[in-house]
């Protein structure tokens, strides 16, 4: 199978067991409606597990731009592939979020709730704050990243390795994706992203380009600071790039943290005040 082709179908298959679980728990009349995050969470982590052991023989299916960018940087990957394996995994994503749609077509006109709809194809942050929003990506990601090399790093039964890495995914759902549907992936959000702007979902409402940098560059940025800190802590290799890519990071997360605070300080000010 040519790499194109893998890295497409092993996306397509994350996206359609993703993707239909949100729509099995958001979309009315859905037999699972209701059933929460737990189920989400379990579904995505079996969506990579397939998409791992349908396509790992012959990409070592990343499926995910953050995880091919990570995998470059560490050497893993010859960089002339990136742009490849990066265009594969969008058009994968988003033949998996039509195959949902599809799938789910009476639920659509069922469903008032645009935002709902919105979110069987791309994230939504639970409390929209664009820079916090954007660490928790980032933090998401590096986990990611870190743990897939940790798994690289030791040796399991054969055929054991997908299971596991579908365990990391569960695992990063249930402790770091409350905060934004942790994409920790741009194709699966940009892609299916894309098909909601295109397809003819009935009350459909805007597909939100405003966020979508968001899902894009927290990931990205989280994977490449997974990658060269691994290096860095794990192997001694402290690179250009390591400390390039910790001073942008140790920006972004007092940036973050300062515009959070200042709010919550603001607002205790103005508390204070009217009890004044």
């Amino acid at each position: 199978m040519p790499e194109f082709l893998a890295e497409l179908i092993g996306t397509m298959i994350l996206v359609i067991f993703g993707g239909g679980v949100v729509a099995g728990v958001v979309l009315k009349k859905s037999k699972a409606e209701g059933t929460g995050w737990v189920l989400i969470t379990l579904a995505w982590g079996l969506g990579v597990t397939m998409g791992v052991y349908a396509v790992g023989n012959f990409t070592g299916a990343h499926i995910n731009p953050a995880v091919t960018l990570g995998f470059a940087i560490t050497g893993d990957l010859s960089w002339a592939k990136v742009p490849m394996y990066m265009s594969a995994q969008v058009i994968g994503a988003f033949i998996g979020a039509v195959i949902v749609f599809l799938n789910y077509l009476p639920h659509w006109k069922e469903t008032e709730d645009k935002i709902a709809k919105r979110d069987v194809f791309s994230t939504t942050p639970a409390i929209r704050s664009p820079f916090s929003n954007l660490v928790s990506e980032m933090i998401g990601t590096f986990v990611l990243v870190m743990g897939l090399l940790f798994i690289g790093a030791n040796e399991f039964t054969e055929g054991l390795n997908p299971l596991i890495v579908g365990a990391l995914i569960v695992g990063i759902g249930m402790s770091l994706g409350g905060t934004t549907g942790y994409a920790i992936n741009p194709a699966r959000d940009l892609g299916p992203r894309i098909a909601h702007a295109l397809l003819p979902i009935p009350g459909k409402g805007s597909s939100d380009w405003g966020y979508a940098w968001v899902p894009i560059v927290g990931p990205l940025l989280g994977g490449a600071y997974g990658a060269v800190f691994y290096q860095a802590m794990f192997l001694g290799e402290f690179t250009v790039l390591f400390w390039i890519l910790s001073t942008v990071v140790a920006i972004i997360l007092v940036g973050a943290a300062s515009s959070e605070l200042k709010t919550d300080k603001t607002k205790a000010d103005v508390v204070e005040e009217n009890i004044v």
